[in-house]
């Protein structure tokens, strides 16, 4: 028999003031000629219904990344990069939010994840007067934005633990927009900020843990432009136990003297699924799109990555690395971290994984073949050459043609003969180079010679890399901690500190 289900709630009010209401257009027009209300235009044009009852933090973070222009580095649908929902499963999976929800920790994770800067603060380590503060301070610009968690009682309303953007603020009145993602329930409203707070300043029974709020802007430049951490793959959590706790214990117990020595510690024991733990950036487009001509955007893109790409290899450690790498290979003795596949062979797996994504159907394995690539040059702007790898991805009866920009530079490098090794990537070098950067400098205190410590602690510092380069290593250095925390369940404490 069919149930006939609900049709929204009523609005109470007081406390609360419906947006659409005579009262309600009055206080947004008197904020608007406050100035209070900027925030508010770039959040209500990408304002959305959250499209599952337990969604509300997923909706309400992709909402707030798409105001701010974040990228999302790949496809939602079709050819189009834009941040969904179904996109925010890096440090949850997608079913379990359906049924549970997501804590305030891991979805302060997902905007770490997705490229934003985040600051989040739980009530219990913030005040109402900093708070308000944050709130004016968001309102008068649109490049930042704050998500409120809080409990929907406090509102006299129905439900418990709620998600939403904060979508501006009344002065004279002191009262904060919320801007409800569950629309079917209850539309935008004006509240009170003290109660706001109150509902804020809450408990959440199952951690025992109080809500809060993020205050969510956008980097000064994309992250993970070169290379990104995954949690895909089921290995993320061995290789990520790996790295933070495995490896500073075995460069306390071997015996290491040198540079080298260390490097094949880290390396020697790593998981042999190491290489679907760190991601490959690409640049994936279907041959269709633009022929061989490039668009600004993607130009401005590839600048950035060979200039980061210059950066890595710039580095001290960039320079041990090689050594190490090439040594290892030549003799035969060392792991094989990169150099094993040529630019084609990388571009054929990247091809399909593109053409998952094109497709709308990431993680699909097995769906996609790639029946063939091409690497050839072309000109850019200014006649600036170009390495575009094109493949064709076969599914079933059906086939398209990708395209790969691939960064490249011009030093040349010992690296036995191979002849695909000079200027290309991706290339070992600078996945294990950037992988040594990312890891906690407290990794090498362990090691017993004080004297090779202290070089190691040198070569490995953020403090005097390019800004481009130091943002990429912090950024993979978040991801690599949050997913460690993540594996352990601490994400939600160690967010809170």
């Amino acid at each position: 028999m069919a149930t006939a289900g609900l049709y929204r709630r009523v609005l109470p009010s007081p406390p609360a003031i419906e947006f659409a209401s005579t009262e309600g257009k009055k206080l947004f027009i008197e904020a608007v000629q406050d100035g209070t209300m900027e925030g508010f235009f770039k959040l209500i044009s990408y304002f959305q219904t959250q499209s599952e009852p337990a969604y509300c933090g997923l909706a309400s973070l992709s909402m707030v990344l798409n105001a701010l222009s974040i990228d999302p580095g790949r496809t939602w649908k079709g050819p189009w990069r834009w941040f969904d929902e179904s996109m925010l499963d890096c440090c949850e999976p997608l079913e379990k939010v359906k049924s549970k929800g997501i804590s305030f920790g891991k979805l302060t994770c997902l905007a770490q994840c997705a490229g934003a800067n985040v600051q989040a603060f739980r009530t219990s380590e913030s005040s109402i007067k900093e708070f308000r503060n944050y709130v004016k301070t968001c309102s008068v610009s649109d490049e930042c934005h704050v998500i409120s968690s809080y409990h929907r009682g406090i509102f006299k309303q129905t439900g418990s633990g709620h998600f939403s953007p904060i979508g501006g603020y009344h002065g004279g009145k002191d009262m904060a927009l919320v801007l409800d993602v569950a629309r079917f329930k209850y539309p935008p409203h004006w509240i009170p900020l003290s109660l706001l707070w109150e509902a804020m300043d809450t408990v959440v029974e199952a951690s025992d843990e109080h809500r809060g709020y993020m205050l969510i802007s956008r980097q000064q430049h994309e992250p993970a432009l070169l290379y990104t951490l995954s949690c895909k793959h089921e290995s993320w959590a061995s290789i990520a136990k790996y790295l933070m706790e495995d490896v500073p214990l075995l460069l306390k117990s071997e015996n290491v003297q040198d540079i080298e020595g260390a490097i094949s510690v880290v390396c020697m024991s790593l998981p042999s699924n190491f290489r679907d733990f760190i991601k490959w950036v690409a640049e994936v487009r279907r041959h269709e799109d633009d022929g061989q001509s490039l668009s600004q955007e993607e130009m401005r893109r590839l600048v950035l990555k060979e200039e980061l790409l210059k950066q890595v290899q710039e580095t001290g450690l960039y320079k041990q690395v090689t050594i190490f790498l090439s040594s290892a290979l030549c003799s035969r003795k060392g792991v094989m971290f990169g150099h094993e596949h040529s630019l084609s062979d990388v571009a054929a797996a990247v091809c399909c994984e593109g053409a998952e994504l094109l497709n709308g159907q990431p993680g699909s394995f097995g769906g996609f073949c790639c029946e063939k690539t091409s690497v050839k040059q072309i000109r850019g702007d200014g006649g600036k050459p170009v390495t575009l790898v094109s493949g064709t991805v076969k599914d079933g009866a059906s086939q398209q043609g990708l395209q790969i920009l691939v960064p490249m530079t011009q030093k040349k490098f010992n690296c036995c003969s191979d002849p695909s090794c000079p200027g290309r990537h991706p290339a070992g070098n600078d996945v294990l180079t950037i992988l040594l950067l990312a890891l906690p400098v407290q990794t090498w205190s362990g090691i017993k010679d004080e004297m090779l410590v202290e070089d190691l602690t040198r070569l490995v510092s953020t403090e005097h890399l390019p800004a481009l380069l130091k943002e990429e290593v912090l950024h993979l250095r978040r991801q690599l901690i949050l997913l460690e925390r993540f594996q352990d369940n601490e994400v939600d404490q160690w967010m809170a500190v």
